[in-house]
């Protein structure tokens, strides 16, 4: 269950949502079962745009942490995002003699940077525009535990006149 949290401050205990010069601020909270998988947010994207009230415009997705990241990718067929785990794991092994990090989870870091921890997902006529297999995930590097991803939903404004 992803739960709809603190808007614009992460750490702040108020959970109502921010509208401010036509965006819509927010955060999500994400719980991850394991140390690394991909969790479909997409449902959850779309909830906050139907809430928003914005036609057209852009979702900005942020997530507050460094070791995990945002992908859009295939949806429709489970054993992708298997493979992107078993990829990603032969990449980016989780023990290397170099690794220096206390924490032990160097490669988590190395992955999000990979992936990267934000994406902008355009909106048309209320609804995410994404291609018929794509969906957003949060791919968890270190998990398990609850992940926060800040999300921004900004309308367009209206066509400007042709300056000349």
């Amino acid at each position: 269950m992803v739960s709809v949290g603190p808007a614009l401050d992460p750490t702040a205990t108020d959970s109502a949502p921010s509208t401010l010069l036509g965006s819509y601020v927010t955060t999500l909270e994400i719980p991850t079962r394991s140390r690394e998988e991909f969790v479909d947010i997409g449902p959850q994207v779309r909830a906050l745009l139907r809430e928003s009230g914005v036609r057209d415009g852009v979702v900005h997705l942020w997530a507050l942490h460094t070791t995990c990241g945002l992908t859009v990718n295939e949806n429709a067929d489970p054993d992708v995002p298997r493979d992107m785990l078993r990829k990603m794991r032969e990449l980016v092994p989780k023990d290397e003699l170099y690794y220096r990090h206390a924490e032990g989870n160097s490669d988590s870091h190395v992955k999000t940077s990979l992936f990267g921890p934000g994406l902008t997902l355009l909106v048309h006529d209320g609804a995410l525009v994404l291609g018929r297999w794509q969906g957003v995930f949060l791919a968890e590097w270190d998990g398990p535990r609850t992940r926060k991803v800040a999300v921004r939903v900004i309308a367009s404004g209206p066509a400007s006149a042709d300056p000349t």
